[in-house]
C-alpha cells in the first residue's frame, strides 16, 4: 500500500523480459534506500515491485508477464526515462494522498499539457490501441473531484467527460518539478490506477443487481401455497 506521494525519481538502467534493475539518484539514495530490505515492496511509476536484490545504487525486481503486459514497464521505449518512486506506507505514517494499491488497472496516454498561472493542467485518455480496455478498466471509476494515480502519483480528477473518455488534473510545480510529468510529452503512456473505493462499490453493487429481489419471487401461487390466498 502506497500514498501516491513520490520520494524520488529512479531509473531502470537494465531490462532483460522480467527483471528490472532500478537505480536511484545520487543525491536521494537515502530516501529509499536507508533502510530497504529483500522484500520490501516499492513503488515505480505506480507499480508495486517486490524488492528481490539491494545494490549500492538501487535495487532488483521481476515483473510479471501480467505486470509487463499491463504496465508502461513493457514499453519503456514509450514512456519517460525516469521512474516515480515510493517506499511502502508504514502503519501510523501520514496519509498525504490517497490509498494506492500498485496494481495499475490499465496504460494512458498524455494528451496534452497546458501551463497555467498556478498549475500544469494535464490531459489524460485512452491510446488509440487500447480504447477498449481502458472502458473497461478506467473509464467506469472517473469521478470528478475523486482520486486517481497517475504513474503512482496521487491527483485529483479536476475535470472528465461523461462517458470518461479522458479526464484533466491540475499539478501544482512542486509536483510536476519532483516527478517524471514534467518529462512527458504528448502521446507517451502512463500508468493509471483508479480509486480502490469506487472499485469495492462498483463491485457490491453489481454484485447487488444480480442478485433477484424477494418482490420477483412472489406470485399468486407462491401467496396461495403460503395461506395468504
Amino acid at each position: 500500500m502506497f500514498t501516491g506521494l513520490v520520494q524520488t525519481l529512479g531509473e531502470i538502467s537494465s531490462q532483460s523480459k522480467y527483471f528490472l534493475e532500478i537505480s536511484v539518484k545520487e543525491d536521494n539514495y537515502s530516501i529509499i534506500l536507508s533502510d530497504l530490505a529483500i522484500g520490501d515492496s516499492v513503488s515505480a511509476d505506480g507499480v508495486c515491485l517486490t524488492v528481490e536484490e539491494i545494490l549500492s545504487d538501487g535495487f532488483v525486481a521481476t515483473a510479471s508477464p501480467e505486470t509487463l503486459q499491463r504496465t508502461t514497464l513493457g514499453q519503456k521505449e514509450k514512456v519517460a526515462a525516469r521512474v516515480n518512486l515510493e517506499t511502502s506506507l508504514r502503519v501510523g505514517s501520514k496519509i498525504g494522498g490517497h490509498f494506492v494499491t500498485g496494481h495499475v488497472d490499465g496504460i494512458g496516454c498524455l494528451i496534452e499539457s497546458v501551463l497555467t498561472d498556478t498549475a500544469w493542467e494535464m490531459r489524460f485518455g485512452a491510446p488509440p490501441e487500447m480504447t477498449e480496455q481502458w472502458q473497461r478498466q478506467i473509464a467506469r471509476y472517473l469521478v470528478s473531484k475523486g482520486s486517481i494515480a497517475v504513474n503512482g502519483i496521487s491527483l485529483t480528477v479536476a475535470d472528465c467527460d461523461t462517458d470518461g473518455s479522458w479526464f484533466k488534473v491540475a499539478v501544482i510545480p512542486h509536483t510536476y518539478a519532483e516527478t517524471n510529468l514534467s518529462y512527458l510529452q504528448p502521446g507517451d503512456l502512463v500508468n493509471i490506477e483508479s480509486d480502490i473505493l469506487g472499485k469495492y462499490v462498483d463491485k457490491l453493487l453489481a454484485h447487488r443487481l444480480s442478485i433477484p429481489s424477494q418482490e420477483e419471487n412472489i406470485s399468486l401461487a407462491f401467496l396461495s401455497e403460503h395461506g395468504y390466498l
